[in-house]
């Protein structure tokens, strides 16, 4: 279930827009178009995924915003939101300063007393791991057009692996299918940020969010 576009954003909503639909085409071209996730078709076509978007470049900006957003998954019925999709298009572009936020992202999970109950995944366009090259096509299984947290519910996640039981398979295959797409494979799925929406937007109220 998703909801209209704040007006509070006042001239900048085509920005935050372009950001969500970048990001939907991300979701249905690599996320469920390779199957990278067995879990994620399901809730997209029942129209369960929350969009939020926060056009600030202050990181305490998306952090007010995260506690917001992980509040709201938490009260609400599974059947009308099962997962958050938070992304922000104007903060932490650098993928260090990016992963060093996580930590910060961790540490309200627990404030809000909700370890065990909520769980942040992330996604960045810069996404590498540890002891990778840049251009490993492997890193790509974590690369999102705009720097993304993810909000699951662990019910959900539990419920979704016992459908799926070899679940700890998934990562070793997702590794198999981007080796064999390749990086122009993968650039050809264009499933990266649109080149007008890279741009530097300060958001002009107080939360710098939008939802949708």
């Amino acid at each position: 279930m998703t909801s209209p576009l704040s007006s509070s954003l006042m001239g900048a909503p085509d920005l935050a827009a372009q950001s969500v639909q970048d990001t939907v085409r991300w979701l249905e071209k690599a996320v469920i178009g390779l199957n990278l996730c067995p879990f994620a078709k399901g809730v997209h076509v029942k129209g369960q995924v929350h969009y939020a978007v926060t056009l600030a470049e202050d990181p305490s900006v998306l952090l007010a915003l995260l506690r917001e957003e992980l509040l709201a998954l938490h009260a609400a019925s599974t059947e009308v939101r099962d997962t958050t999709l938070l992304i922000a298009p104007n903060c932490l572009r650098d993928f260090l300063d990016f992963n060093d936020f996580l930590g910060d992202a961790e540490d309200l999970l627990d404030e809000l007393d909700l370890g065990g109950t909520l769980q942040i995944a992330s996604f960045h366009p810069q996404f590498q791991f540890a002891g990778t090259e840049v251009d490993d096509v492997t890193n790509c299984t974590n690369r999102s057009p705009y720097p993304t947290l993810h909000l699951l519910r662990e019910d959900s996640i539990d419920r979704a692996v016992e459908v799926f039981p070899e679940a700890e398979m998934i990562f070793e295959r997702n590794m198999e299918v981007l080796e064999a797409l390749g990086m122009e494979g993968w650039r050809a799925l264009d499933v990266g940020a649109t080149e007008s929406s890279v741009q530097t937007t300060e958001a002009p109220d107080a939360s710098g969010g939008s939802d949708r």
